[in-house]
This record gives C-alpha cells, sequence and structure tokens, in this order.
C-alpha cells in the first residue's frame, strides 16, 4: 500500500481523496445565464456561470441586485428540471408574478420568511444538513443587508436603545457554518447584501454586516448605474458590475450590462465596449461598428450602428473567430502566472554582452 492509499484509508472524512482526483476540485458545475458578460462576471468566461458556494450581489437600493439574483437562479432551475429553490426572504418584495416574469416558477420555490439572523442560521444549517450531494438546490437570500439579530429586537422590545454589538458576529458565525456545507454538497447560494461609502477623505464603498460575508465568498459582486437616456426619456440603467473579490475572475474588473423598461437585460450587452477596448471592435466612421481579428485585421463582421449589434448574428462570429478566448485571456485569473520565472544571471550578462 502506497503512502497516499495509506492516509487515505486512515482518515475519518469520507470525502478524503487524493486532490487530482477529489469531487470538490474537479470540474465546477457551473450554471450559465443567458446574458454572456453575466458568465463572464461570475466565471471568467461567457460559457461559464454560477458556480457552487457563495455569491454576494452588493449595492445600494434600487440598483437590479435581487432581479439579477433571480436571473442565476432561473438559469439553474431550467439547467435542471428538478432543482428547488430555497427563497429566504427578509424584504418580502418577491410576489408570485414576480417569480415568473424572472423566468423562476413559483411552485418548485420554498419560501421561508425569517426575522433576524439566528434564525436564518438555525434553519439554513438545518436544511443544508439534509441536503446530500447530487441534489439540485439553490439557495437564494434576500437580504442579509436589512436582517436584524435577535438581540436587537429583544432590546427593542425591552425598550432598550443601546447599540447592538453582537450582529457582526452572528452573521459571520453564519457564514463560517454554512460554507463548507455549500462546498461539500455542490450547492450555490446567491445572497443580496447592501453597500454604505465609508467616512474617510476619500470615501469607497463596502459592505455592510462585517468582514464575514467577505472572507466567505466565492464571488462578491458590486453594482453601479447610470440612466440610459433616448433624448431626454429615460428608457432604463446601464449597470456595471465590478468584481470586488472573486476566485476565477481578476479583482476590479468591471463588466457593463444595460437594463430597459421594455426590453429587460440586453442579451450582448457588455460585448461592443469590452470589444473595443481589446481591438476586436473598431469605429470604421462615427457611429458605427464593425468586429475585426486585431493579429490579423481580418473584418468579421459587416458595420453595423450600435443598437444593431445587439444581436447573436453579429457576436456567434466574433466568437467563432477567437473574441471568447480573448475574453477569457483578459479576465480568468487562471490565466496568470503564480511565479514570475527568475532570470538566470549569465543569461542576463549574454544579453548585454550581446547590446
Amino acid at each position: 500500500m502506497s503512502l497516499l492509499d495509506k492516509l487515505k484509508k486512515t482518515s475519518t472524512v469520507k470525502s478524503t481523496d487524493v486532490l487530482s482526483k477529489s469531487m470538490l476540485f474537479n470540474k465546477k458545475d457551473m450554471a450559465p445565464t443567458p446574458i454572456p458578460i453575466i458568465n463572464l462576471a461570475l466565471s471568467g468566461s461567457i460559457d461559464g456561470g454560477l458556480t457552487p458556494g457563495l455569491t454576494v450581489l452588493a449595492a445600494p437600493s434600487k440598483h437590479f441586485k435581487s432581479n439579477l439574483a433571480l436571473v442565476m437562479a432561473s438559469s439553474y432551475m431550467r439547467k435542471y428540471e428538478d432543482a428547488v429553490c430555497l427563497l429566504y426572504d427578509t424584504e418580502f418584495g418577491i410576489t408570485p408574478e414576480y417569480l415568473k416574469a424572472m423566468g423562476v416558477d413559483p411552485e418548485r420555490c420554498i419560501h421561508t420568511p425569517i426575522e433576524h439572523v439566528e434564525q436564518l442560521k438555525f434553519d439554513l444549517t438545518r436544511q443544508l444538513e439534509n441536503i446530500e450531494r447530487g441534489d439540485k438546490v439553490i439557495i437564494v437570500l434576500d437580504s442579509i443587508g436589512n436582517l436584524a439579530s435577535k438581540k436587537e429586537l429583544e432590546d427593542a422590545l425591552d425598550g432598550k436603545s443601546v447599540a447592538d454589538m453582537t450582529r457582526a458576529k452572528q452573521i459571520k458565525s453564519l457564514f463560517r457554518m454554512v460554507t463548507p456545507y455549500l462546498t461539500t454538497r455542490d450547492v450555490p447560494m446567491v445572497v443580496i447584501n447592501h453597500t454604505i461609502q465609508t467616512m474617510e477623505m476619500f470615501s469607497k464603498q463596502v459592505m455592510t454586516g462585517g468582514t464575514g460575508i467577505m472572507y466567505s465568498a466565492n464571488t462578491v459582486l458590486f453594482l453601479g448605474k447610470s440612466q440610459e437616456k433616448d433624448g431626454s426619456e429615460l428608457v432604463g440603467y446601464n449597470f456595471n458590475i465590478t468584481i470586488e473579490k472573486s476566485r476565477f475572475v481578476k479583482e476590479r474588473s468591471k463588466f457593463p450590462f444595460l437594463v430597459t423598461w421594455e426590453g429587460g437585460i440586453s442579451k450582448w450587452s457588455g460585448m461592443l465596449d469590452i470589444g473595443l477596448e481589446l481591438g476586436w471592435i473598431r469605429k470604421p466612421s462615427v457611429g458605427w461598428f464593425e468586429g475585426v481579428n486585431p493579429e490579423t485585421g481580418e473584418v468579421i463582421t459587416d458595420k453595423k450602428r450600435r443598437k444593431d449589434t445587439d444581436s447573436a448574428e453579429f457576436w456567434l462570429p466574433m466568437f467563432k473567430a477567437g473574441y471568447d478566448k480573448a475574453l477569457n485571456q483578459k479576465f480568468a485569473i487562471g490565466n496568470t502566472k503564480a511565479i514570475v520565472e527568475e532570470v538566470e544571471s549569465d543569461e542576463v550578462i549574454e544579453d548585454e554582452s550581446e547590446s
């Protein structure tokens, strides 16, 4: 018996295995959304998507957080016809009609109203303990940002106005407990949280609820927005995803997408702006865009107005020509080296003598 086999056999943990064969580190079970830019932000690939583990969407109010969480949930449930959504609700803004509009079947959704952090911790831990690997479950928490602690509620009932110093500890305890379950059970969990601006001289955006959420999350996405107008009429919003933390995508990367009142999320939004940055899109004239191969200069797609580029006809030939690989190379963490190779001193001396 080899030493590897000996140590594996001795372990009391059922899922112990050689790391290269471990079910926890092999190919991730990704649920792709219909929006390439969202997949890119979640996984570093337009063919990727939502992964098991903790994903956090953080922003101020009215920043499309709940909608985006439901897009991810519907994508997971569309991939697995027997999948169930566990919806933990603290804000009660999601109705059955709203779920249907976002593509989530209310008949396959367990709705659990939550009053305080401890109640969430006990119920969620119990649910995860009873879930087996292979059960197709996605968890959505809307939201952790407004959720009080049990002590805060008890103080209010007792007429006390003292500051609550337990909430951040309880939230940290919650995610410390559930994170191993999410990985070992292969369960994705999408959590909505709020952000605030710090009071420093140079203010920055941070999440509420303490450090526990940031430590436990695989992915933390901050959302910003600006208005989209047609003349003076407001027709929607331009949202911008900033990667605050990710195990798959380079941090501080930005991914824009458009949401309009009439059409919802623009399927191909963001592809044009990033393409301009990478050289895969160029402007042959003002207001017109065409796809090109930056290495060969070959024109891939005919020139079109910006609004007309929002189509599979424009983008599928681009992906076939290698634009998808260029996006992965630009944003995915797996394409970077962990150690810079050291140059031998003899090579340096030789290079200097040749010059």
